[in-house]
């Protein structure tokens, strides 16, 4: 059985539902990967050596906690964040509880991507910007985050995306979204139509948050 076009059109509600909680977990999510990552990844740069605020010991207790986090399979991260799901929304199944793993796993994902954009901000300019007497937060604020925006924007997008591909991971726990839609009606009743809509759907989803993201980057990039 292919794609049946009439059966598609039965279907455009529950469609439309699940992309809505798909957008919904996703915004969420990247929102706490944005708030909790970013200043994580401003401290794994400037408490590294050499830099205005270097620190090991919280270097590499922060570089231990992100490489951990980031080395556990989502899908096994899901079970073992079931606990704390259940404490914090009160169910472990939905849009809401998906978001608590999704934000999880984001979290240090983008932290590291604003550490690498970090990087490759020439020293120079930050020497020079302490040399002219700027504090600490003054240098984050007018130069760090100033000089790595294009990078830190190209960040977002590329967390953006793996939430996505994550969500649709979260479907096969009652995450709910696009990836619970293509299991239950999809894969267990060997629905063709619903399949191909589903991937259709997210690889559109995927190429407009890539063509916007490359977009705002080049926008911003001053270099």
């Amino acid at each position: 059985m292919g794609f049946d076009f009439g059966h598609f059109v039965e279907l455009l509600p529950d469609i439309n539902t699940a992309f809505l909680q798909t957008i919904y977990m996703i915004s969420i999510s990247l929102a706490v990967a944005v708030i909790v990552g970013l200043p994580i990844g401003i401290l794994l740069y400037i408490t590294d050596k050499g830099l205005f605020w270097e620190n090991q010991a919280v270097q590499s207790m922060l570089g231990f906690i992100v490489n951990l986090v980031r080395s556990i399979p989502f899908i096994i991260l899901l079970v073992a964040l079931i606990p704390l799901t259940k404490a914090i929304v009160g169910t472990q199944i939905g849009p809401a509880a998906a978001s608590v793993s999704l934000s999880v796993a984001a979290i240090p994902f983008f932290a590291r991507i604003v550490e690498t954009a970090l990087r490759e901000i020439d020293k120079g300019v930050i020497e020079a910007a302490i040399a002219a007497g700027a504090t600490p937060w003054m240098i984050i604020k007018d130069v760090l985050l100033l000089e790595a925006k294009s990078g830190i924007i190209s960040g977002i997008t590329l967390t953006l995306i793996s939430l996505i591909g994550f969500s649709a991971m979260a479907g096969t726990v009652g995450g709910g979204g696009i990836g619970d839609l293509a299991i239950r009606f999809g894969y267990y009743r060997y629905d063709n139509t619903i399949m191909i809509a589903t991937v259709l759907i997210l690889v559109i989803l995927v190429q407009v948050i890539q063509i916007l993201g490359d977009f705002i980057a080049k926008v911003v990039d001053k270099r």
